[in-house]
């Protein structure tokens, strides 16, 4: 349920840092939202939940949370319902949502049974499985956490020498390993906002990482990676691939925003869905402001714009 959002008198905080593997870029995109924020008049504070109890927010009238999180405990739904159960409007799509989405084999399931594209995966629960699984899916194979992001855990696995390897480093960061086909082609991402009935996808953006290697250091700390807005694709494939993130941000529920990672395969040009993050990054190398800015909204606009959204799933109390 949406509450309207008081310039003047609404008490802000900007949720970043926590718990997961993704603290040190939930930071940076805490403090760039938090300082677009404060340059805007809004009474605005950083909130680290690691750091700080929740109740916090409650005990000291913040009226409003803008979500910087990123991966476990934050984009999960676990933060999602404590501001649920308090009350306090947030930003981004609610609890189930969220719960969902953090998953990638249930976001599969959700998408495949909604007759959307995404690369063929098998869920493996060791080494050996891992090493089936390169022989069903074909070599390469991407080996991966289901419930991390920024490609933390993430292997390309091109030999059957790997998989041992690959496989512990996603099983050390948590339960569900899940192997997927590899797709050769461009790699794209589509931000999406609004509600599920009103959402509209903002323009794609296409990523040219050093070797089509786009790892946690090219993501956020390396100069080397080009993204390309426009994207430069075929005639009325970008139009295609900005419905196909629409699709699969409804058929997940979601609102507020989130952005869409999407692969189109080389020799077809079929996009498959690959996952979707429902608390995106908003650094300096973020693709939701870069695609924000080919559309138009600066970083600050951008910032107010999403805090205007936030809301609870079953209203204020």
């Amino acid at each position: 349920m949406m509450s309207p959002f008081d310039l003047a008198s609404d008490k802000v905080a900007v949720l970043m840092g926590g718990a997961s593997a993704e603290r040190e870029i939930s930071l940076m995109s805490g403090h760039g939202v938090l300082q677009a924020l404060q340059g805007q008049g809004v009474n605005a504070h950083a909130f680290d939940p690691s750091v700080r109890d929740m109740v916090c927010l409650k005990q000291e009238g913040f009226t409003r949370c803008f979500i910087a999180l990123h991966g476990r405990f934050g984009e999960d739904g676990t933060v999602q319902g404590a501001l649920e159960l308090m009350g306090i409007p947030y930003t981004g799509p609610g609890v189930m949502a969220s719960a969902i989405a953090i998953d990638k084999i249930m976001t599969k399931h959700i998408w495949r049974a909604d007759g959307l594209p995404t690369p063929n995966w098998l869920k493996v629960d060791s080494a050996a499985a891992t090493r089936t699984a390169l022989g069903d899916l074909g070599c390469p194979m991407i080996v991966k956490p289901s419930r991390e992001g920024s490609t933390i855990g993430l292997t390309k696995v091109t030999s059957v020498g790997q998989c041992e390897a690959a496989y512990a480093l996603a099983a050390g960061l948590g339960d569900e390993v899940l192997c997927e086909q590899y797709i050769a082609g461009d790699e794209v991402t589509v931000p999406v906002l609004g509600t599920c009935a009103d959402a509209r996808a903002l323009p794609v953006v296409r990523i040219k990482a050093p070797d089509g290697n786009y790892d946690y250091n090219n993501k956020y700390f390396t100069d080397t990676t080009e993204y390309l807005v426009p994207a430069g694709l075929p005639d009325g494939e970008e139009a295609r691939i900005m419905q196909l993130a629409q699709e699969a941000y409804r058929s997940l529920g979601c609102r507020g925003w989130a952005r869409v990672d999407v692969m189109i395969d080389a020799p077809t040009r079929l996009p498959s869905l690959l996952e979707i993050n429902t608390s995106p990054g908003m650094t300096s190398h973020s693709l939701v402001p870069m695609s924000a800015r080919a559309a138009g909204i600066s970083y600050q606009a951008l910032c107010l714009l999403l805090l205007s959204s936030a809301c609870c799933d079953y209203g204020t109390v």
